[in-house]
């Protein structure tokens, strides 16, 4: 049966990716200022141990706005006791105050040393804010985006040090337009907002952000709130960056996703899900195009016909986790070693940095990056 990714399917790997090489993850954000996570377990450790609870016990501080939507949760008690429950939105007027000391050279400095080759930004996350003036209208939250251009002055300043510049961006989840409490994986998949207003939303911020910064990577993440849009997205960018790439969090079937708002079909669901991870079966699916491939704290398997890339923190955590100890975090010969392996297999590793909320990224991380 044709496909409308037909196109795509003898689209070879731009050969600049896949070579395997190191990468640098950025996840900063108005979540670095509250910060907090439980510590203690890895979200695939938590995919097999606690499924119906992984969002309510990960160690992804990037992940707190949802957090303390879930009373039981370790993030929600820690939010009333230290922000006596204010709503997240409050977080966004100290983090424009203090990422105003964002130093994009500083940090590209570092990670020409530990010997990146690539640095993927996060741009906009779960929590809907975005790192750049965005002309798009957040029709639920306007103005919900920085004055500062932090992902230009950053692309400038990756690429004058020779290395290529990539954008992270949360397709499939957008919490400024729907935001369900997600404690599982079918909350996650049944809070993915599939509305004409966020189609329309996602896809015009996608090629805002291609037009003006020219990414040699998108990096979506979760998934996309129609499948059907992708295709013409994809041409869209590979017309304007024909060696660029992108990763394999683009599905998204409409009537499936709102299917999953269902309680009884969303608990089926998941408990299909769980049975497929105790059996070892591989519950990532394979998408219809993907440049590459992407495995995240071991929740997967490398392929072995497709280019691939490893993700993960430093620690248990992408964000920034006041939380987590150094014991936590990877070792500088942990990561050496971590590096070797990923490249040996062909894959590309793509280390996380959480930097603090005043763009300072902490000693621990850059003791594992270059050994002091």
């Amino acid at each position: 049966m044709s496909s409308a990714f037909d196109s795509f399917r003898d689209r070879p790997c731009p050969e600049w990716f896949a070579t395997p090489q190191l990468g640098v993850f950025i996840h900063w954000g108005i979540y670095s200022v509250p910060a907090w996570a439980p510590r203690g377990r890895s979200l695939d450790a938590l995919f097999r141990e606690d499924f119906d609870n992984v969002c309510t016990l990960q160690p992804y501080a990037e992940w707190y706005a949802n957090a303390i939507t879930l009373s039981d949760s370790p993030s929600a008690a820690y939010h009333r006791e230290h922000w006596q429950g204010a709503p997240y939105a409050n977080f966004r007027e100290p983090f424009d105050k203090v990422s105003q000391a964002f130093n994009a050279a500083a940090w590209v400095d570092l990670f020409v040393e530990a010997g990146a080759q690539y640095v993927v930004f996060v741009t906009k996350h779960h929590d809907g804010y975005c790192l750049w003036p965005t002309d798009v209208a957040n029709p639920h939250r306007p103005g919900w985006h920085s004055e500062r251009d932090f992902v230009g002055e950053l692309a400038e300043a990756t690429r004058a040090r020779g290395l290529k510049f990539g954008i992270y961006y949360s397709g499939g989840l957008d919490w400024t337009f729907r935001h369900t409490p997600i404690r599982n994986l079918g909350d996650m998949l049944a809070c993915i907002p599939t509305d004409d207003d966020y189609r329309a939303y996602a896809g015009a911020q996608v090629r805002e952000l291609i037009d003006r910064y020219a990414p040699s990577v998108i990096w979506n993440d979760i998934g996309w709130p129609n499948s059907a849009d992708v295709p013409a997205l994809f041409d869209y960018y590979y017309a304007a960056v024909p060696d660029g790439v992108v990763n394999d969090r683009w599905t998204g079937d409409p009537t499936m996703l709102a299917s999953l708002q269902n309680p009884g079909k969303r608990a089926r669901f998941n408990a299909a899900v769980k049975a497929a991870i105790q059996s070892g079966a591989n519950i990532m699916g394979t998408p219809p195009h993907a440049d590459f491939r992407t495995i995240e704290y071991g929740l997967g398997t490398p392929p072995g016909d497709c280019k691939w890339e490893a993700c993960r923190g430093i620690g248990l955590a992408f964000g920034y986790n006041r939380n987590e100890i150094d014991a936590d975090f990877l070792s500088h010969d942990e990561l050496c070693e971590l590096r070797r392996s990923v490249l040996a297999d062909g894959g590309n590793l793509l280390i996380n940095v959480g930097p603090m909320a005043d763009a300072t990224i902490p000693a621990v991380q850059r003791r594992a990056l270059i050994g002091r």
